[in-house]
Protein backbone atom coordinates (compact mmCIF):
# COMPACT_ATOMS: atom_id res chain seq x y z
CA UNK A 1 0.00 0.00 0.00
CA UNK A 2 2.75 2.40 1.01
CA UNK A 3 4.44 1.63 -2.21
CA UNK A 4 1.88 2.56 -4.30
CA UNK A 5 1.02 6.01 -2.89
CA UNK A 6 4.47 6.76 -3.09
CA UNK A 7 4.47 5.69 -6.48
CA UNK A 8 1.08 7.64 -7.04
CA UNK A 9 2.80 10.73 -5.76
CA UNK A 10 6.11 10.96 -8.12
CA UNK A 11 4.16 9.89 -11.00
CA UNK A 12 1.64 13.12 -9.93
CA UNK A 13 4.72 15.55 -9.32
CA UNK A 14 6.47 14.53 -12.31
CA UNK A 15 3.36 14.69 -14.79
CA UNK A 16 3.47 18.78 -12.72
CA UNK A 17 6.31 19.39 -13.44
CA UNK A 18 6.00 18.65 -17.11
CA UNK A 19 2.64 20.26 -17.47
CA UNK A 20 4.42 23.68 -15.88
CA UNK A 21 6.89 23.18 -18.55
CA UNK A 22 4.36 23.07 -21.25
CA UNK A 23 2.48 26.33 -19.29
CA UNK A 24 5.72 27.92 -19.35
CA UNK A 25 6.96 27.30 -22.78
CA UNK A 26 3.75 28.36 -23.80
CA UNK A 27 3.62 31.82 -22.19
CA UNK A 28 6.92 32.26 -24.06
CA UNK A 29 5.33 31.48 -27.54
CA UNK A 30 2.63 33.86 -27.04
CA UNK A 31 4.63 36.81 -25.43
CA UNK A 32 7.06 36.49 -28.55
CA UNK A 33 4.09 36.49 -31.10
CA UNK A 34 2.03 39.70 -28.95
CA UNK A 35 5.68 41.25 -29.20
CA UNK A 36 6.49 40.64 -32.56
CA UNK A 37 3.02 41.32 -33.78
CA UNK A 38 2.65 45.13 -32.11
CA UNK A 39 6.38 45.55 -33.07
CA UNK A 40 4.92 44.82 -36.93
CA UNK A 41 1.73 47.05 -35.90
CA UNK A 42 4.06 50.08 -35.11
CA UNK A 43 5.87 49.97 -37.81
CA UNK A 44 2.98 50.00 -40.66
CA UNK A 45 1.90 52.62 -38.42
CA UNK A 46 5.10 54.97 -38.58
CA UNK A 47 5.45 54.55 -41.90
CA UNK A 48 1.89 54.97 -43.03
CA UNK A 49 2.58 58.78 -41.08
CA UNK A 50 5.83 59.16 -42.19
CA UNK A 51 7.01 59.82 -39.04
CA UNK A 52 11.14 60.98 -40.10
CA UNK A 53 12.62 60.81 -36.94
CA UNK A 54 11.20 57.20 -36.46
CA UNK A 55 12.23 56.02 -39.61
CA UNK A 56 16.07 57.50 -39.94
CA UNK A 57 17.96 57.47 -37.05
CA UNK A 58 18.89 61.55 -35.83
CA UNK A 59 22.29 61.23 -35.34
CA UNK A 60 25.28 60.76 -37.75
CA UNK A 61 29.02 60.61 -36.77
CA UNK A 62 29.77 58.48 -39.87
CA UNK A 63 32.10 61.22 -41.11
CA UNK A 64 34.00 62.22 -37.89
CA UNK A 65 34.72 58.88 -36.96
CA UNK A 66 36.24 58.42 -40.69
CA UNK A 67 38.63 61.76 -40.27
CA UNK A 68 39.38 60.53 -37.19
CA UNK A 69 40.78 57.29 -38.28
CA UNK A 70 42.79 58.94 -41.33
CA UNK A 71 44.26 61.69 -39.37
CA UNK A 72 45.26 58.80 -36.73
CA UNK A 73 46.57 57.11 -39.81
CA UNK A 74 48.69 59.88 -41.45
CA UNK A 75 49.79 60.90 -38.19
CA UNK A 76 51.90 57.83 -37.15
CA UNK A 77 52.70 57.42 -40.68
CA UNK A 78 54.47 60.94 -40.67
CA UNK A 79 55.80 60.45 -36.72
CA UNK A 80 56.92 56.56 -37.15
CA UNK A 81 57.58 55.86 -40.49
CA UNK A 82 61.21 55.44 -39.70
CA UNK A 83 59.99 52.77 -37.47
CA UNK A 84 57.90 51.42 -39.40
CA UNK A 85 60.80 51.41 -42.89
CA UNK A 86 63.26 49.16 -40.20
CA UNK A 87 60.20 46.80 -39.74
CA UNK A 88 59.28 46.35 -43.47
CA UNK A 89 63.37 45.83 -44.28
CA UNK A 90 64.03 43.42 -42.07
CA UNK A 91 61.23 41.62 -42.87
CA UNK A 92 61.87 41.97 -46.50
CA UNK A 93 65.46 40.65 -45.90
CA UNK A 94 64.22 37.49 -43.80
CA UNK A 95 61.44 36.25 -45.82
CA UNK A 96 63.91 36.84 -49.05
CA UNK A 97 66.41 34.51 -47.36
CA UNK A 98 63.72 32.05 -46.42
CA UNK A 99 61.94 32.12 -50.03
CA UNK A 100 65.21 31.58 -51.91
CA UNK A 101 66.46 28.80 -49.30
CA UNK A 102 63.42 26.47 -49.86
CA UNK A 103 63.41 27.05 -53.33
CA UNK A 104 67.16 26.19 -53.24
CA UNK A 105 66.55 23.18 -51.57
CA UNK A 106 65.53 20.09 -53.95
CA UNK A 107 62.49 18.91 -54.00
CA UNK A 108 63.58 14.89 -52.80
CA UNK A 109 65.26 16.81 -49.90
CA UNK A 110 62.54 19.06 -49.01
CA UNK A 111 60.05 15.79 -49.00
CA UNK A 112 62.37 13.62 -46.63
CA UNK A 113 62.34 16.33 -44.71
CA UNK A 114 58.32 16.66 -44.76
CA UNK A 115 58.29 12.79 -43.97
CA UNK A 116 60.38 12.53 -41.19
CA UNK A 117 59.14 15.58 -39.32
CA UNK A 118 55.46 13.96 -39.90
CA UNK A 119 56.80 10.85 -38.92
CA UNK A 120 58.40 11.85 -35.74
CA UNK A 121 55.84 14.37 -34.64
CA UNK A 122 52.85 12.18 -35.82
CA UNK A 123 52.66 8.61 -37.33
CA UNK A 124 54.23 6.63 -40.43
CA UNK A 125 50.86 6.50 -41.87
CA UNK A 126 50.70 10.69 -41.94
CA UNK A 127 54.40 10.89 -43.10
CA UNK A 128 53.02 9.04 -46.32
CA UNK A 129 50.16 10.93 -46.66
CA UNK A 130 51.80 14.37 -46.35
CA UNK A 131 54.44 12.89 -49.23
CA UNK A 132 51.66 11.83 -51.54
CA UNK A 133 50.03 15.38 -50.91
CA UNK A 134 53.28 17.21 -52.05
CA UNK A 135 54.06 14.84 -55.15
CA UNK A 136 50.57 15.84 -55.96
CA UNK A 137 51.37 19.40 -55.53
CA UNK A 138 54.57 19.08 -57.31
CA UNK A 139 52.70 17.12 -60.37
CA UNK A 140 50.75 20.62 -61.25
CA UNK A 141 54.05 22.67 -61.29
CA UNK A 142 53.22 24.67 -57.91
CA UNK A 143 56.12 23.55 -56.01
CA UNK A 144 58.09 26.81 -56.13
CA UNK A 145 54.71 28.79 -55.54
CA UNK A 146 54.26 26.55 -52.55
CA UNK A 147 57.69 27.31 -51.11
CA UNK A 148 56.99 31.05 -51.01
CA UNK A 149 53.75 30.29 -49.62
CA UNK A 150 55.49 28.15 -47.12
CA UNK A 151 58.20 31.30 -46.39
CA UNK A 152 54.85 34.05 -45.73
CA UNK A 153 53.41 31.53 -43.66
CA UNK A 154 56.85 30.62 -41.40
CA UNK A 155 57.23 34.15 -40.86
CA UNK A 156 54.06 35.33 -40.11
CA UNK A 157 53.04 32.23 -37.77
CA UNK A 158 55.97 32.77 -35.74
CA UNK A 159 55.36 36.58 -35.15
CA UNK A 160 51.52 35.40 -34.35
CA UNK A 161 53.17 32.70 -31.31
CA UNK A 162 55.39 35.09 -30.65
CA UNK A 163 52.94 37.23 -29.51
CA UNK A 164 49.61 34.90 -29.13
CA UNK A 165 51.61 32.82 -26.27
CA UNK A 166 52.55 36.18 -24.03
CA UNK A 167 49.29 37.41 -24.54
CA UNK A 168 47.54 34.59 -23.60
CA UNK A 169 49.51 34.24 -20.96
CA UNK A 170 48.97 37.52 -19.58
CA UNK A 171 44.96 37.18 -20.03
CA UNK A 172 44.91 34.31 -17.63
CA UNK A 173 47.27 35.52 -14.82
CA UNK A 174 45.52 39.15 -15.00
CA UNK A 175 41.51 39.28 -15.18
CA UNK A 176 41.68 43.38 -15.63
CA UNK A 177 44.01 41.99 -18.82
CA UNK A 178 41.85 39.50 -19.79
CA UNK A 179 38.74 42.06 -19.18
CA UNK A 180 40.18 44.28 -21.96
CA UNK A 181 42.06 41.34 -24.31
CA UNK A 182 38.42 39.63 -25.01
CA UNK A 183 36.42 41.96 -26.45
CA UNK A 184 39.48 42.85 -28.92
CA UNK A 185 39.79 39.35 -29.83
CA UNK A 186 35.87 39.31 -30.51
CA UNK A 187 36.87 42.40 -32.57
CA UNK A 188 39.93 40.71 -34.28
CA UNK A 189 37.52 37.80 -35.14
CA UNK A 190 34.14 39.04 -36.67
CA UNK A 191 36.18 41.64 -38.52
CA UNK A 192 36.19 41.08 -42.36
CA UNK A 193 39.30 39.44 -43.45
CA UNK A 194 39.46 42.19 -46.51
CA UNK A 195 39.77 45.03 -43.87
CA UNK A 196 43.26 43.98 -42.37
CA UNK A 197 44.62 44.89 -45.51
CA UNK A 198 44.10 48.38 -45.05
CA UNK A 199 46.67 48.88 -42.30
CA UNK A 200 49.42 47.12 -44.23
CA UNK A 201 49.25 48.97 -46.76
CA UNK A 202 48.72 52.62 -45.14
CA UNK A 203 52.03 51.43 -43.28
CA UNK A 204 54.06 49.20 -45.48
CA UNK A 205 52.69 49.70 -49.21
CA UNK A 206 51.86 47.47 -51.41
CA UNK A 207 53.80 43.71 -51.24
CA UNK A 208 54.40 40.64 -48.88
CA UNK A 209 55.06 42.74 -45.64
CA UNK A 210 51.88 44.58 -45.87
CA UNK A 211 50.19 41.12 -46.28
CA UNK A 212 52.52 39.43 -43.59
CA UNK A 213 50.89 42.03 -40.99
CA UNK A 214 47.39 41.48 -42.71
CA UNK A 215 47.95 37.70 -41.73
CA UNK A 216 49.28 38.12 -38.22
CA UNK A 217 46.17 40.05 -37.36
CA UNK A 218 43.62 37.54 -38.99
CA UNK A 219 45.43 34.76 -37.36
CA UNK A 220 47.07 35.43 -34.31
CA UNK A 221 42.96 35.05 -31.99
CA UNK A 222 43.30 31.64 -31.49
CA UNK A 223 46.41 31.26 -29.96
CA UNK A 224 45.44 33.87 -27.56
CA UNK A 225 42.27 32.43 -26.61
CA UNK A 226 43.46 28.56 -26.26
CA UNK A 227 46.57 29.86 -24.45
CA UNK A 228 44.23 31.69 -21.93
CA UNK A 229 41.94 28.73 -21.83
CA UNK A 230 44.85 26.17 -21.21
CA UNK A 231 46.17 28.02 -18.50
CA UNK A 232 43.35 28.81 -16.38
CA UNK A 233 42.11 24.98 -16.79
CA UNK A 234 45.18 23.79 -14.85
CA UNK A 235 43.66 22.35 -11.99
CA UNK A 236 44.48 25.09 -8.98
CA UNK A 237 45.13 22.09 -6.30
CA UNK A 238 48.91 21.67 -8.54
CA UNK A 239 49.03 24.88 -8.99
CA UNK A 240 48.66 25.83 -5.18
CA UNK A 241 50.69 22.41 -4.33
CA UNK A 242 53.43 24.10 -6.08
CA UNK A 243 53.33 27.59 -4.14
CA UNK A 244 53.43 25.24 -1.25
CA UNK A 245 56.44 23.66 -1.96
CA UNK A 246 58.19 27.34 -2.54
CA UNK A 247 57.57 27.60 -6.25
CA UNK A 248 57.68 31.49 -7.60
CA UNK A 249 55.26 32.65 -10.14
CA UNK A 250 57.97 32.17 -13.01
CA UNK A 251 58.57 28.67 -11.60
CA UNK A 252 54.63 27.98 -11.04
CA UNK A 253 53.98 29.50 -15.17
CA UNK A 254 56.95 27.71 -16.57
CA UNK A 255 57.09 23.98 -14.59
CA UNK A 256 53.37 23.86 -13.92
CA UNK A 257 51.20 25.55 -16.22
CA UNK A 258 52.66 25.91 -19.59
CA UNK A 259 53.64 22.14 -19.32
CA UNK A 260 50.17 21.14 -18.43
CA UNK A 261 48.10 23.45 -20.87
CA UNK A 262 50.79 22.10 -23.89
CA UNK A 263 47.74 20.69 -25.85
CA UNK A 264 45.55 24.06 -25.62
CA UNK A 265 48.73 25.44 -27.05
CA UNK A 266 49.43 23.66 -29.60
CA UNK A 267 45.25 23.93 -30.54
CA UNK A 268 45.69 27.19 -30.27
CA UNK A 269 48.77 27.48 -33.12
CA UNK A 270 47.28 24.94 -35.40
CA UNK A 271 44.54 26.84 -35.79
CA UNK A 272 46.41 29.70 -36.25
CA UNK A 273 48.10 28.00 -38.81
CA UNK A 274 44.81 27.28 -40.52
CA UNK A 275 43.54 30.66 -40.58
CA UNK A 276 47.16 31.73 -41.77
CA UNK A 277 46.64 29.54 -44.75
CA UNK A 278 43.43 30.93 -45.63
CA UNK A 279 44.59 34.57 -45.78
CA UNK A 280 46.94 33.77 -48.00
CA UNK A 281 44.57 34.43 -51.22
CA UNK A 282 42.99 37.30 -49.89
CA UNK A 283 46.96 38.85 -48.86
CA UNK A 284 47.65 38.09 -52.48
CA UNK A 285 45.50 40.98 -53.59
CA UNK A 286 48.31 43.36 -51.98
CA UNK A 287 51.01 41.83 -53.62
CA UNK A 288 52.28 38.56 -51.99
CA UNK A 289 53.07 35.46 -53.79
CA UNK A 290 52.70 31.79 -53.34
CA UNK A 291 49.73 30.20 -53.94
CA UNK A 292 47.45 32.90 -53.63
CA UNK A 293 48.79 34.80 -56.12
CA UNK A 294 48.12 31.56 -58.84
CA UNK A 295 44.77 30.93 -57.50
CA UNK A 296 43.95 35.37 -58.13
CA UNK A 297 45.40 35.42 -61.36
CA UNK A 298 43.55 32.65 -62.65
CA UNK A 299 40.03 33.77 -61.54
CA UNK A 300 41.20 37.42 -63.25
CA UNK A 301 41.70 35.54 -65.98
CA UNK A 302 38.92 33.53 -66.02
CA UNK A 303 41.18 29.98 -66.25
CA UNK A 304 38.59 28.20 -63.93
CA UNK A 305 40.59 24.69 -63.76
CA UNK A 306 44.15 26.66 -62.93
CA UNK A 307 42.30 28.34 -60.01
CA UNK A 308 40.75 25.17 -58.95
CA UNK A 309 44.48 23.32 -59.19
CA UNK A 310 46.18 26.32 -56.63
CA UNK A 311 42.91 26.24 -54.51
CA UNK A 312 43.35 22.75 -53.88
CA UNK A 313 47.56 23.14 -53.35
CA UNK A 314 46.42 25.15 -50.30
CA UNK A 315 43.78 22.35 -49.13
CA UNK A 316 46.74 19.89 -49.37
CA UNK A 317 48.76 21.88 -47.08
CA UNK A 318 46.57 22.79 -44.65
CA UNK A 319 45.56 19.15 -44.18
CA UNK A 320 49.23 18.16 -44.20
CA UNK A 321 50.26 20.95 -41.66
CA UNK A 322 46.95 20.03 -39.24
CA UNK A 323 47.15 16.00 -39.15
CA UNK A 324 50.97 16.43 -38.41
CA UNK A 325 50.19 18.69 -35.24
CA UNK A 326 46.98 16.91 -34.47
CA UNK A 327 49.45 13.62 -34.14
CA UNK A 328 51.89 15.43 -32.07
CA UNK A 329 49.17 16.62 -29.96
CA UNK A 330 47.48 13.44 -29.38
CA UNK A 331 50.88 11.26 -28.89
CA UNK A 332 52.02 14.08 -26.59
CA UNK A 333 48.98 13.77 -24.67
CA UNK A 334 49.61 9.64 -24.89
Amino acid sequence: MLKNILRKSVTTTGSNTRSNKVSGRSRSIYLIITVLGTALGLSIITHMIEFELALDFPVNISRGLEWAIDSSITWAIIEFGWFFDVISDNLKWVLGKLRDFLIWVPWPIMMGVIAITAWRLASAKIAIGSVIGMIAISSVSLWEPTMVTVAIMLVAVTIAISLGIPLGVLAARNNLSNTIIRPILDTMQTMPSFVYLVPGIMLFGLGNVAAILATVLYAIPPCIRLTNLGIRQVDPDVVEAGRSFGSSNMQILFKIQMPMAIPSIMAGINQTVMMALAMCTIAAMVGAGGLGIEVLRAMGQLREGESVIAGVAIVIMAIIIDRVLQGYIINRGN
